[in-house]
């Protein structure tokens, strides 16, 4: 692992083309045991009238199967998950590019698709109606240039969204396994995000949100999060389940 420019923070490896079933065991796990309507079903309730979209670090298109399956007649039940305010319905159709370092992860997404890395965006400035860079930023030893790129693809009015897990993220399993410290955490994602962008909207998520049922599910989980199989195995023995897990993290919204 890279030292980040954080000292003591430390930017999670990405593995998606090494290893891409530990991602999508963590996808499986979420949308099985999530008691709640998803982040990106609530991320596409606030990306209504917004028809260029770019989902830096996009993976295999969670976002847009979201926004696919987000019909008018759908959105008022999701906005209501919403603190902010809902914005007006939009009627001009929606065009989402994905972005991703990942070829493996591309191969999967709808096109059109880019691989690229979030520091370096091969756009011109001004063109997007959105930005989003969703359980990403923790990837990246600074992530202060992604930042600035997606400032410099926002068309003015734009919308910016990053989410960030915090520190004590699943305290439930602080006994076996505790998240270490990134780059790009919820405790410090919406100072970084306004020193970019300036003035920015934070919504905090704080409940348990996903119940693991068993212990199998319980290692699935922690494997997930890239915590080796033998020691998940070893880790999952000694839980009581079911276990309601507490999810903890951040949305942050700015305009350019």
């Amino acid at each position: 692992m890279a030292r980040s420019w954080h000292t003591g923070r430390v930017a999670v490896p990405p593995d998606y083309d090494d290893d891409p079933e530990r991602f999508r065991l963590g996808s499986r796990i979420t949308e099985r045991h999530l008691s709640a309507p998803s982040l990106y079903e609530h991320l596409a309730t606030r990306l209504t009238g917004r028809s260029t979209i770019v989902d830096i670090g996009c993976g295999e298109g969670a976002l847009a199967a979201a926004l696919a399956a987000a019909t008018p007649a759908a959105l008022p039940l999701l906005a209501r998950v919403s603190p902010g305010p809902a914005e007006a319905l939009g009627s001009a159709p929606r065009r989402l590019v994905g972005v991703d370092a990942s070829a493996t992860m591309l191969g999967a997404h709808p096109r059109p698709v880019v691989q690229a890395e979030a520091a370096r965006l091969p756009f011109a400035a001004d063109v997007f109606d959105a930005a989003l860079a969703i359980n990403m930023l923790y990837h990246l030893d600074d992530p202060m240039p992604a930042l600035r790129e997606a400032r410099r693809v926002l068309a003015p009015g734009g919308l910016f969204v990053a989410s960030a897990i915090a520190r004590d993220d699943s305290p439930e399993l602080a006994a076996v396994w505790r998240r270490e410290p990134t780059p790009f955490d919820a405790e410090e994602a919406q100072d970084l995000v306004a020193s970019v962008f300036g003035t920015v909207e934070v919504e905090r998520w704080d409940a348990a949100l996903i119940t693991l049922p068993d212990r199998d599910a319980v290692r699935d989980y922690l494997i997930a999060r890239q915590v080796p199989r033998p020691a998940a195995v070893d880790a999952a023995a000694q839980i009581t389940t079911p276990l309601p897990v507490t999810k903890r993290g951040a949305l942050i919204f700015a305009c350019r």
